[in-house]
């Protein structure tokens, strides 16, 4: 899809003036009953969509950040953020058929709620399991700290729309065959409020919400994994009209570690033996999130047998007391080669063994001799 801003031929720091300026000019240029040119309808719809993003503050803003995948799919579909919502999504479908919906009155937007934003953040094996503070920077709209999102300029304030009389909205007669309907819809000029700003702010364009940057310190808690979602309170979009601000959702994902393996809270990792380490037992130091610790051998050990360092493991995320384990998987590594003295030491071995339990000692049967 075209980017908005080429659709309206504006710059992309254009004010809700330029843009209005902009759209009325090529609506008229591309309206169906003006232009026949095949795709020109097209078109029409096209412009309308983009103006349509740009026009709102907080649609805008999503657009900026996120482009298309961040306006949630649809356009056209009435704002059901307020309580003026339902009564617009009525009306669209019931303006047509004689008057305007139940209740007639102007649309008297009150205060409405910010969106709420996501933030994409990657962290370390290590930060997951212990836990971190990180510093973040995200951008957000913010309530206009020149006219306190009036949206007018110091000393002025909202009048009387012209264009529907303070109603918030226009009729039109329009006759068919079928006879006279009268069509109600939402004043374009003061979009339904019945209240128009004469003189904007000239910081925030008469929006009264402004874009900034703002950089947040994040709490992540020991034991958060890939697929974490925390919540900051009120660190979305400031709200409209002197609504409440939404949240900031920060969701995590957890590089991998070299050597280490997380399921759940417990650690999975694997150590390589020597055929002796393995019969004769020994203390050897292995890697875990605590850094290097010792791990002991029990004389014996079966290739693929688990060992266990308790405690070692993640902290159960909201009670970092509890951890789970880090455990080991064992492999036994069995020599290719031999030199003189190690083999004769082995097949005296083996010859040891097989006086118990054989009278014919083979090669194939030294190694089962000393792992049966």
């Amino acid at each position: 899809m075209a980017d908005y801003y080429d659709l309206l031929g504006v710059a992309r720091d254009a004010d809700p003036d330029t843009l209005k300026r902009s759209y009325r000019r090529l609506a008229r240029q591309y309206h169906p009953d003006v232009n026949k040119d095949p795709g020109a309808e097209d078109k029409f719809k096209e412009i309308g969509r983009a103006y349509e993003v740009l026009s709102d503050p907080q649609t805008r803003a999503r657009y900026d950040q996120f482009g298309e995948a961040g306006l949630g799919g649809g356009g056209g579909m009435p704002d059901m953020g307020d309580m003026g919502g339902f009564a617009d999504l009525f009306e669209t479908f019931f303006s047509g058929f004689g008057g305007a919906a139940p209740g007639g009155g102007p649309r008297r937007r009150g205060p409405r709620q910010g969106d709420d934003l996501r933030l994409d953040l990657t962290i370390s094996f290590q930060e997951a399991v212990f836990g971190i503070e990180k510093e973040v920077q995200i951008r957000h709209l913010e309530t206009c700290s020149t006219c306190q999102g009036s949206g007018a300029k110091a000393g002025s304030g909202p009048t009387t729309c012209g264009t529907c009389g303070g109603a918030g909205q226009v009729r039109r007669a329009t006759r068919t065959p079928f006879g006279s309907f009268t069509q109600v819809a939402a004043c374009p000029t003061c979009e339904g409020t019945g209240q128009v700003i004469a003189d904007p702010c000239s910081a925030c364009g008469g929006q009264g919400l402004q874009q900034v940057r703002k950089k947040l310190r994040i709490n992540i808690p020991a034991g958060v994994d890939s697929g974490t979602r925390l919540r900051v309170a009120n660190e979305g979009n400031a709200g409209q009209r002197g609504g409440p601000a939404g949240d900031l959702y920060v969701f995590l994902s957890v590089q991998s570690a070299s050597g280490l393996r997380r399921d759940g809270i417990h650690i999975h990792s694997e150590v390589t033996l020597n055929y002796l380490q393995a019969i004769l037992g020994d203390t050897i130091e292995v890697d875990t999130v605590d850094g290097h610790e010792q791990l002991e051998i029990p004389a014996g050990t079966q290739p693929g047998a688990v060992l266990t360092l308790q405690g070692k493991g993640v902290p159960k995320l909201g009670n970092p007391v509890a951890r789970g384990n880090h455990l080991v998987s064992v492999k036994v590594q069995l020599p290719t080669k031999l030199n003189g003295e190690e083999r004769e030491l082995l097949e005296q071995l083996a010859g040891h063994h097989s006086s118990k339990g054989q009278k014919h000692p083979h090669k194939s049967g030294l190694f089962g001799g000393l792992f049966g």
